[in-house]
Parts: C-alpha cells; structure tokens; sequence
C-alpha cells in the first residue's frame, strides 16, 4: 500500500501485529500483556500506559535535570578519550540515560550497574528477532541457551533497580513524615509551603506499579518494563542517531537552533525549564529527521480474527498481512513536494500570515523564518497522512508524543552547552545509501563535542 488515505483506513481497522512480535519479546523477557500480537489482549494495557506517558511524565519531561546531562557527558567524554565516538554509539546511550532516567528518576542515575544493563540490552536487541524467527523454539542451538542466559541476567538487573527504586522510595517517604510530625508539632502546615521528599520519587514508582500491575497468572514480573526499556531504547536512538546526524552536517542549522535555545531560555520564567514548545525550529528538525528515516523501513499489521472491509469495496480476509512501505511513503512527492527525499525541516514551518498548510519546501526559506521568530507557526507532521514514523491507527507508538518531548528538551539541553561538530577526518556525507531499493541508516560519523564558553 502507498495512498495515504487507504494507508490510514488500514491501520484503524488493522488493530493486530504479526504474531513474530509478540514471540520475540515473549522469548526475550517472558509473557507479557504489553507487547502481543492481538490488539484485544493489549489494548486496556496500552491505554494506561499512554495515559501515563502523555500525561503526568510528559509534564515533567521539559525539566531535564543537569545531572541526566552530566551523567551523557561523563561517559561521552570517557568515549572521547578513548577516541571512539560515533554518532550511534552517543545516541545509544542518550536514549539509554534518558529512558532510564524517566523510568527509575534519580536512583537510575545514581545505580552503579547501568553499564552492564546498557551492554546486556544491547546484546539482546542484536539477537532477538533472529532466534524469534524460528517456528519452532531452537531448544537445541547452543547459541539460544546463551542468549537466554543474557535474558536472565537482565532480568536479574532489572529487578535489581526496581527493588532500588523502592527502596529510596520507602526512605524519602519517612522523611516526609517525619517533616511533617516536626511541622505538626511547632504547629505548621504541610502545605504552607515545606519541600516535599517524596514528590520526586512517587511518579516514578506509580509508573513502575502500573507497568507491573495487575500480572496474569503466566506473565513474567519486571517482563513490562523490560520491554519498555528495549523498544523504547531501540526506537529512541534511531531517532537521536539521525538528529546528530543532520546538525553534525548542516553547522548552520545547529548554529540557528542554538541561537533559538538563547532566546527561548532567556524569556522564560523558569530557568530549570527548557520551554521547547518555543523551539519551533528545534521541534521541526525532530520532526524531518523521523520523518527521512523512521525506526523500520516497514509497518506490518494484520487483523487476526475479522475481515477488513475497505471504503474501495476491497475486503482483506483474516490473516492476511498487510505492509506499508514507511519510507517510500515518507519521500512520495505527491505528499511532501519536490524536495520530498531531501533534508529540510523548514518543510513544517510556516507564517503566522497564513494558518493554511503552507510547506516551506527550499533551503533559501531560512530567511523567512528566525529562530525564536513568535510570527512562525509549527505545523503539525500528523495532520499530513503520510507521517507515519511513529506508526498511525489503533497500534501506533503510544509514547510519540513523550518521545518527542523528551528528545527535544534533551537536545536542547546539550546544544545550550555543547556544540557538536564533525571529528577532524570525519566524512560528513549525510544522505542514506539504498541496496537492492531498500533504504540503508545514515552513515555514522565520528563527532566530538565542544563545550561553548558562555
């Protein structure tokens, strides 16, 4: 399929995913009730998790604490030492850090083993569709059984954070009380303003009951968060490999958001805040890099139990499975212009003028548009039927919006201290090459970055 509208009219009515999705989370960290096949089984677990990820952790994402950033740099800078930093090693661990942070909060920062966690997912991200594939489970392959061994350790570790998590948990809970008991006694008020210990902690934990909550009877514990962690790590570095990508190789653009950044930073009554709702340039450049290279070439989805009767009077028996061609849908030029397989994030910038769907489709635009510039209107990439890196319909990522968020307050955080430039010696050859018409990742260039003296 590659119409956009029948696109959409599919992935509504389409709500299940093959049933190889469910298998390889399934050998990789247990049964869940998160990540399965059928739409019926996930669909009151996706709901509660959408609600808490565009919801009350949303709000906190524009405050990304200075220690989430010094805990990227500290290891960036041990990468640098070591004078090995490419693109998709940095953006591995940003997306680790950053996940990890929102998840456990304070105590993930702090945990001494978030290395070897980082290592371990990694190595089972690598494996896990290959020993998915298998219609039967290899039960004789003696690389299997040491992949599950990797799959038992990160459970052990797992289950090693959230017992943290709880513990600190537990602790700020008694100094609450025992603020309050002092506050009590010379006759104050908690609410009179007194800090509260707890308030840090008390989402982050409320999120893990939800992930672990309410387990069927055959459902791994901490299975849920594992498979958080590992899709949202994979899908979160993608992203964040081609943003580097694209501001590594286009200075000029960096420079205009970091300019924006300044601008934002210095009309903001918050200065603990970044106000990336204000970065409109920021945000439209998040939008261009998904956009020219989602997370996977392909969405697949099928309906498991019912025919899916389309408004072009074609039905799609049961089972059937049905593939959108992401990319090539992405770089249609009926949808996104001339310039559709080109870079060029102005595309969802328009005057304030004309609310219409003005598309800013050259680079000499740039001019039309300054960073910080209120009269600039950021277009919405979802009121255009073919942006689909988050996936569209019944089964589309439930944390994009989250996703969005936090990568951007994460790049604007970094880019307000650090400019980040190509290694001397580095190709800065920024387009994806293809191979047999399948789309190859961006090529990933050594990069350094610079601490700004102001």
């Amino acid at each position: 399929m590659n119409d956009p509208e029948l696109i959409k009219e599919m992935l509504l009515k389409a709500e299940d995913k093959l049933p190889l999705t469910g298998r390889a989370f399934r050998l990789a960290f247990g049964p869940s009730s998160l990540f399965v096949s059928s739409f019926e089984k996930v669909q009151r677990r996706r709901e509660s998790l959408a609600t808490e990820l565009n919801g009350r952790l949303i709000e906190r994402a524009p405050v990304i604490p200075t220690k989430v950033v010094d805990c990227i740099m500290e290891r960036v800078n041990k990468f640098m030492a070591e004078g090995n930093l490419d693109c998709k090693l940095v953006s591995q661990h940003m997306a680790f850090t950053l996940l990890g942070s929102t998840l456990f909060g304070d105590t993930f920062l702090a945990w001494s083993k978030a290395t070897v966690y980082e290592e371990l997912l990694m190595m089972i991200a690598k494996d896990a569709c290959f020993w998915a594939s298998y219609s039967v489970t290899p039960y004789w392959k003696q690389g299997f059984w040491r992949y599950q061994r990797l799959c038992t350790k990160l459970k052990f570790l797992t289950q090693d954070i959230v017992q943290q998590c709880r513990k600190n948990y537990k602790f700020f809970l008694q100094k609450d009380e025992n603020l309050h008991n002092e506050n009590a006694n010379k006759g104050m008020e908690s609410a009179s303003g007194a800090p509260s210990c707890s308030g840090v902690e008390m989402p982050d934990n409320l999120f893990l009951h939800e992930l672990n909550g309410h387990l069927g009877a055959r459902e791994e514990p901490c299975g849920n968060i594992m498979g958080v962690m590992f899709h949202g790590c994979l899908t979160t570095a993608g992203l964040i490999d081609n943003l580097l990508v694209r501001l590594v190789t286009h200075p000029r653009l960096q420079d205009k958001i970091y300019a924006e950044i300044i601008i934002a930073r210095n009309g903001s009554m918050k200065q603990d805040q970044q106000c990336v709702d204000k970065m409109h340039l920021l945000l439209a450049t998040v939008y261009e890099s998904a956009r020219l290279l989602p997370s996977g070439p392909l969405l697949q989805r099928c309906s498991l139990k019912h025919d899916i009767s389309l408004k072009t009077g074609v039905t799609i028996p049961a089972g059937a499975v049905m593939v959108v061609p992401v990319q090539l849908v992405q770089m249609d030029d009926s949808s996104w212009g001339q310039d559709a397989s080109e870079f060029n994030p102005y595309r969802f910038l328009s005057k304030a003028e004309n609310r219409s769907d003005l598309v800013l489709d050259q680079w000499n635009t740039e001019k039309r548009v300054h960073p910080g510039d209120s009269s600039s209107i950021l277009n919405d990439p979802n009121n255009n039927v073919a942006f689909l890196p988050f996936g569209s319909g019944t089964r589309a990522c439930v944390g994009q919006k989250f996703v969005i968020q936090g990568v951007a307050t994460l790049f604007a955080s970094l880019l307000e201290q650090y400019e980040i430039r190509l290694q001397s010696g580095s190709k800065g050859e920024s387009e994806p090459t293809m191979n047999d018409t399948i789309f190859q990742l961006l090529p990933s260039p050594e990069i350094v970055f610079v601490r700004r003296n102001s």
